[in-house]
């Protein structure tokens, strides 16, 4: 196993957002693929969730499976994808497709990306946990568009009726989905009253933060109340990137080698520039 980032420290956390950003940049250049945006989003999440606060007993479902780029960059960085493997993304017979594939990686436990069955899925795992009396926690990372699926209202009450306080949901907040903002498309469903309202133990936060996040993780899973978790974390599509950020057009388009080499230029001044980040960010990541 790779030695993981002790992402406690603000300057650690900054310095591997951007270092995963890149990577994610790379991939998505190399195989000319879209989805950009979305891994972009998300990213911060994943550190906090994956590299942050999941133990061996634990399971993380991503359950957005059109930002697999980021997952897969933050297990590279525990090390349980190889590099060399990494390199094969979206190429033909790869174990890294577009969206992920279970039956290769423990941390890919099942296929994701049709939208809706990711927190069926980890309501489920989390429900089987209790019932083998194990002292483990899910986290399944949601798009806030995904909150319009029937399937993760049904499994929502499913856990509250199960009282599944070992399941954590994170849910990326964009605000954009694919046909629009998420408030045009079928109302604000990932809004943190509604989940507060049908029972879920509930927390707002800047998804970009990844103390913020590791704290709101940290309150969650103390409080073994009866309730599951909810993180609705505040997020902008195309993080780290100017004309990607807060863009529909970012969820579908590839790079050309220009913006390619502008997107790479503005991650690394804005995280992997010491004097930047420690004098005009406010936020660790």
């Amino acid at each position: 196993m790779k030695a993981v980032t002790d992402i406690s420290k603000a300057d650690n956390a900054r310095a591997l957002s951007g270092q995963l950003r890149l990577k994610v940049l790379g991939l998505y250049n190399q195989a000319n693929a879209g989805h950009i945006g979305c891994s972009l989003s998300c990213i911060d999440l994943m550190i906090a969730t994956l590299i942050g606060r999941k133990r061996d007993q634990d399971t993380f479902i991503l359950s957005k499976g059109h930002a697999a780029a980021a997952l897969y960059v933050c297990l590279n960085h525990t090390g349980e994808i190889p590099d060399e493997e990494l390199e094969t993304y979206y190429k033909n017979g790869t174990t890294l497709p577009a969206h992920p594939a279970p039956n290769h990686h423990a941390g890919i436990p099942f296929a994701t990306g049709s939208l809706g069955h990711g927190l069926p899925i980890a309501a489920g795992i989390a429900h089987a946990s209790r019932l083998l009396g194990q002292d483990s926690r899910v986290f399944v990372l949601l798009s806030d568009g995904e909150t319009n699926e029937g399937t993760t209202w049904e499994a929502a009450h499913f856990a509250l009726q199960r009282k599944l306080d070992n399941l954590i949901m994170l849910i990326d907040r964009n605000g954009l989905q694919g046909f629009g903002h998420t408030g045009d498309v079928l109302g604000d469903t990932a809004a943190a009253e509604k989940w507060q309202a049908i029972g879920f133990d509930t927390i707002e936060v800047d998804g970009h933060n990844v103390d913020a996040l590791l704290q709101a993780i940290d309150l969650l899973t103390a409080n073994p109340d009866g309730r599951p978790k909810a993180i609705i974390a505040h997020t902008i599509k195309g993080k780290g990137v100017s004309y990607m950020e807060d863009k529909l057009e970012w969820h579908y388009l590839p790079m050309t080698p220009a913006q390619y080499q502008q997107a790479c230029a503005e991650v690394a001044d804005r995280y992997l520039t010491t004097t930047r980040s420690n004098a005009t960010e406010n936020s660790p990541v």
